[in-house]
C-alpha cells in the first residue's frame, strides 16, 4: 500500500484529512506533528487521536531547538520585517515542520506528502516550495484546492458522518497559530479592519493598560549576534525566549495589528502577540547601531527587506536567502556585547549597551576640545561632496528659474 504522511495537527481539518486520504486515495496514512512551542496541552494525546481517526502511524518530533537556533535566531540577525511590523513567527516555523516531514517521509519509504493548508493562505505555498527543494520527488496533495468540501460546517458534516471524533463548533471567533516566537490571530470577527480584538483574545500578553505600574529592566548579552545569557545567567535559545515571552508579556510588549499582502494577492488582517521576539529585535538592532560601520549597517537594512520577503514567500530554502545569509554572518562578526533595555507598558527603551568591538569614539563624538577632529577638515569635505549639486546650479542656473516663474 503506497504511503502518505500528512502534516497532522489534531484539529478539525486534518482530522477528517486521514479518513479522506484512505478513502479517496487507498493510502496508508502517517500523521506527522511537530512540537515547535505550541503550549501546554496542544499535543498531549495526539497520536492516539490520529490512530483513533484512521491514521497507520503518527509521528510527533520536538523540534524547538532546531527551530530557535537554526530559524528564529538568523532571522533576528537579519533585521526582517515583512511590511515593517510583522516579525513572522508563522512564516518562518513553516520551513521547519516541513523539512522535517519531508525527513519522515523518506524515512517512511512514502511517495507523497499533505498537508490542510487552505487555497487561500500563505502556509501552501510555503510548505510546498520546502518539499519541492528538499525532495522534488515526492507528490504533494493539499486537499482544500481539490476536494468537495468548501466550508468549516462541511468539513464538520464530514467528521460526524463518518464518527470521526473532533471537539469544535460550527462558529468560531478566529484561528490561532503558536510556537516560541509568537501566537496569530486570523479570521472571524477580525477580518472587518475595523473591529478592535477583543481583550480575552490575547494569551501571551497583558494589556499595556494593566500592565505593572513599575518598569522592569533586562540585560541581554549576544555573542556574534546571537542571544546567549538574560541578565548574567547562560540559557540556551529555547529557554531564553521562553523567559522573554514570560517577561515581556507580563509589560504588554510585542502586540501588533496589521493589514499585510498575502502571497496570494488579498489583503488580510492578522493580530500577532510577539512579545519575547519585539524584545531580542530591538535589543539586536541597539547593538548593531555600536558595532556595525555605517555602509554595512545601511545596506543591511536594505537585505532586511528582501529577506523577510523571502521568508513570508516561503523560499527558506532558495540559493538567495543562503547567500544573504553568508552576508549576514559576516556582519555579526563583532555584534558581541550587551543591551539593557526597560519594558513599562508596552514600550521597549535602551537604557545602556556596551560592546568589546563598539566602533563608537568619545573622543571623536565629544563637543568638547579634541585633537583626533581637525573642524576645519568639514569645509573640504562638503565642497567635494557638494560639487555635483554646484555644478548643475551653476549650468541650469535652477533658482533663477524659479525666480522667474514666480513673477
Amino acid at each position: 500500500m503506497a504511503k502518505v504522511v500528512l502534516a497532522y495537527s489534531g484539529g478539525l481539518d486534518t482530522s477528517i484529512i486521514v479518513k479522506w486520504l484512505k478513502e479517496e486515495y487507498g493510502y496508508e496514512v502517517i500523521a506527522f506533528a511537530a512540537d515547535v512551542g505550541q503550549g501546554p496541552g496542544e499535543l498531549e494525546g495526539l497520536e492516539a487521536k490520529a490512530l483513533a481517526t484512521g491514521a497507520a502511524k503518527a509521528v510527533v518530533l520536538d523540534l524547538r531547538r532546531e527551530f530557535v537556533e537554526e530559524y528564529v535566531f538568523p532571522m533576528l540577525q537579519s533585521g526582517a520585517l515583512y511590511e515593517g511590523k510583522y516579525m513572522m513567527g508563522t512564516a518562518i516555523a513553516r520551513p521547519v515542520i516541513a523539512r522535517a516531514m519531508v525527513q519522515v517521509a523518506l524515512q517512511e519509504g512514502a511517495d507523497t506528502v499533505a498537508h490542510g493548508a487552505t487555497g487561500k493562505g500563505n502556509d501552501q505555498v510555503r510548505f510546498e516550495l520546502t518539499v519541492k527543494a528538499l525532495a522534488p520527488q515526492l507528490k504533494i496533495i493539499a486537499p482544500w484546492r481539490i476536494w468537495n468540501i468548501r466550508s468549516r460546517s462541511d468539513a464538520i458534516a464530514y467528521a460526524k458522518k463518518h464518527n470521526i471524533p473532533v471537539p469544535v463548533t460550527v462558529q468560531k471567533p478566529y484561528s490561532m497559530d503558536r510556537n516560541l516566537l509568537h501566537i496569530s490571530y486570523e479570521g472571524g470577527i477580525l477580518e472587518d479592519p475595523a473591529n478592535e480584538p477583543h481583550e480575552d483574545m490575547f494569551l501571551l500578553s497583558r494589556s499595556p493598560a494593566q500592565a505593572p505600574a513599575e518598569p522592569e529592566e533586562v540585560e541581554i548579552a549576544f555573542v556574534k549576534g546571537k542571544p546567549v545569557a538574560l541578565d548574567g545567567v547562560s540559557l540556551d535559545g529555547v529557554a531564553l525566549l521562553e523567559k522573554l515571552n514570560m517577561l515581556a508579556g507580563r509589560h504588554g510588549v510585542g502586540r501588533v495589528d496589521i493589514v499585510e499582502n498575502r502571497l496570494v494577492g488579498m489583503k488580510s488582517r492578522g493580530v500577532y502577540e510577539t512579545p519575547g521576539g519585539t524584545i531580542l529585535y530591538h535589543a539586536h538592532r541597539e547593538l548593531e547601531q555600536l558595532t556595525l560601520d555605517r555602509e554595512s549597517m545601511h545596506f543591511k537594512d536594505m537585505v532586511g527587506v528582501k529577506y523577510a520577503e523571502l521568508v513570508y514567500y516561503g523560499l527558506w530554502y532558495s540559493p538567495l536567502r543562503q547567500a544573504l545569509d553568508a552576508f549576514i554572518k559576516e556582519t555579526q562578526e563583532h555584534v558581541t556585547g550587551e543591551v539593557k533595555l526597560r519594558l513599562y507598558k508596552g514600550n521597549i527603551s535602551v537604557v545602556s549597551r556596551r560592546s568589546p568591538s563598539s566602533l563608537y569614539s568619545p573622543e571623536l563624538a565629544t563637543f568638547e576640545e579634541d585633537e583626533l577632529y581637525n573642524q576645519k577638515d568639514a569645509g573640504g569635505f562638503i565642497n567635494l561632496f557638494g560639487l555635483p549639486l554646484q555644478v548643475e546650479g551653476l549650468l541650469r542656473n535652477r533658482w533663477k528659474g524659479e525666480v522667474e516663474q514666480k513673477k
